[in-house]
């Protein structure tokens, strides 16, 4: 019987969900245990204008080194860059989420990337849900008595729930070479 009750454990992983963002990057960290989530943290890391841009980008590093000490997730999700028409923008969004790929290389924890349309459909069913709708899926799904705030905060949590809800079997690994991304040249010049 001992044996029955083994392949009946559910094993706790944690997951960690990254909103990268230039002057804020959103984060939520949630462990989920058979079909059971918990909340474990969530928050922003916020840079200031003004600041020398070193200091910006060691700032994220710092916060995200201590999460990823302090409860050590199994997988980290990504959102994935978006090529914005604003450049200055795109730039650094792109440091600060190599800052936290970094962080994440250092812990030898996997990184697994998602578009905001892969993000949406995993929470709530609909690659097209407004942000409105995302939020409230966060709240219902984890049980929680308000939304999480600010937005990039949510969007953490957001990420982590696609992460953990779409498995890392079908999830896409974090590429390298963003002039071209998971796609070859041909498929990226196709795309535009």
């Amino acid at each position: 019987m001992s044996s029955t009750v083994n392949k009946l454990e559910k094993k706790r992983e944690i997951f960690i969900g990254i909103d990268p963002g230039y002057a804020i990057t959103g984060y939520g960290i949630i462990a989920k245990e058979g079909n059971k989530f918990t909340v474990l943290d969530y928050g922003v890391v916020s840079t200031k204008a003004g600041v020398a841009f070193e200091q910006r980008r060691l700032a994220i590093n710092t916060k995200i080194s201590c999460l990823l000490e302090l409860y050590k997730p199994d997988y980290m999700g990504v959102e994935e860059l978006f090529l914005s028409q604003n450049k200055t923008t795109a730039i650094g969004t792109a440091q600060a989420r190599g800052v936290v790929l970094v962080e994440a290389a250092r812990f030898s924890i996997p990184v697994y990337e998602f578009t905001p349309g892969q993000i949406k459909l995993a929470v709530t069913g609909y690659g097209k849900a407004d942000k409105n709708q995302v939020s409230q899926m966060v709240k219902s799904i984890l049980h929680l008595d308000e939304i999480p705030k600010p937005d990039d905060a949510c969007d953490g949590l957001a990420v982590a729930l696609c992460l953990a809800n779409t498995g890392v079997r079908f999830a896409e690994r974090a590429v390298s070479g963003y002039q071209y991304g998971r796609y070859g040249k041909r498929e990226w010049d196709n795309l535009k």
